[in-house]
């Protein structure tokens, strides 16, 4: 009996191409850029199963279009590249990671927090262009971080570990959005109004999913009613903030800094006025990017694509109405 075949849409770590190979015909797209759209449609068309990326679209069309289809399943804990209603209407489970990311992505907001804050990344370019003549008074001063307000847009699970590391800098946490109030309770963080967020927070920090509410969710209104010494920070998703805003924002002095791990689009655009800012720290979306916490998604977007090639239920099903819940 054939093998079901499936199509991952990048090399993955081997904690999750290990499990899968016993099982299944794997079609593994080699390059470091993603395929095409037309070729991920043509590839998908073909396939039992498919394991793509946060970055690959998968659209109403090649849903349609992959009569064999049987399971998707995204190394990823947002699902907003895959369209779930066309999924869910062919009755096909969606996978995905939620958790597996929480505890290296909290760690790398806080590391853009505190790179942002002292202006890390700034005094290092700072040193390697020879401008380091003496200890100066004034040399480089950025923002405390021990005692300030830090405000989360968004406290699911990794916007809980962002506000657990700031107790440790005596931080008082305060949020907006997010329905776990005994979770927020447990951890110190208190409830407030999104204008009072924005307006309170020393360090804002992002951690919520895009939807078409929090699309350009951080505009020029929000970034206005910011303190000017204020820092944002981003590893949510790109087109939570408007970039041109935030531009403005830092160039003329609404706020003092921002540090992003995700972009609009991804990658930036090396055209981007954001890249001339001083006060602007930009990562390649990396904060999930140890070799422990790739190990774990991948293995967990492996057991997704497996169980719903086998007919069983996803243990991490993005779309359990699919199962008729």
């Amino acid at each position: 009996m054939s093998q079901p075949k499936v199509f991952v849409t990048r090399v993955i770590p081997d904690a999750g191409l290990d499990l899968l190979r016993p099982h299944v015909e794997l079609d593994i797209w080699p390059d470091e850029l993603p395929p095409d759209y037309e070729t991920l449609r043509a590839r998908s068309a073909t396939v039992d199963g498919l394991l793509c990326l946060l970055s690959d679209r998968i659209d109403a069309a090649l849903i349609e279009g992959s009569p064999r289809l049987k399971v998707i399943s995204t190394m990823a804990v947002g699902f907003d590249n895959i369209d779930i209603q066309a999924a869910t209407a062919r009755g096909i489970p969606v996978g995905h990671t939620p958790g597996a990311l929480t505890e290296a992505t909290a760690d790398f907001a806080f590391a853009l927090l505190m790179a942002a804050a002292r202006r890390i990344t700034e005094a290092e370019r700072y040193v390697r262009a020879g401008r380091w003549k003496t200890w100066g008074p004034m040399l480089l001063m950025g923002q405390d971080v021990y005692g300030a307000t830090l405000g989360i847009i968004g406290l699911g699970r990794i916007g809980q570990a962002v506000a657990r590391r700031a107790r440790g800098f005596d931080m008082r946490v305060i949020y907006y959005g997010g329905s776990d109030e005994d979770a927020a309770r447990a951890i110190g963080a208190e409830r407030r109004s999104l204008e009072d967020v924005l307006a309170e927070s020393d360090f804002l920090s992002l951690h919520c999913p895009l939807t078409p509410e929090t699309r350009g969710l951080i505009n020029a209104d929000a970034l206005r009613r910011m303190k000017p010494t204020s820092i944002l920070i981003n590893t949510a998703r790109g087109a939570v903030v408007d970039h041109a805003a935030l531009y403005q924002a830092l160039r003329d002095g609404w706020i003092a800094g921002a540090a992003l791990d995700v972009t609009d689009p991804e990658p930036i655009p090396l055209d981007s006025p954001l890249l001339t800012l001083d006060n602007c720290v930009i990562a390649p979306h990396i904060a999930s990017s140890t070799e422990r916490t790739r190990a774990r998604i991948a293995r967990m977007a492996a057991e997704n694509l497996l169980a719903g090639l086998r007919g069983e239920r996803l243990p991490h099903c993005a779309n359990p109405a699919v199962y008729g819940q």
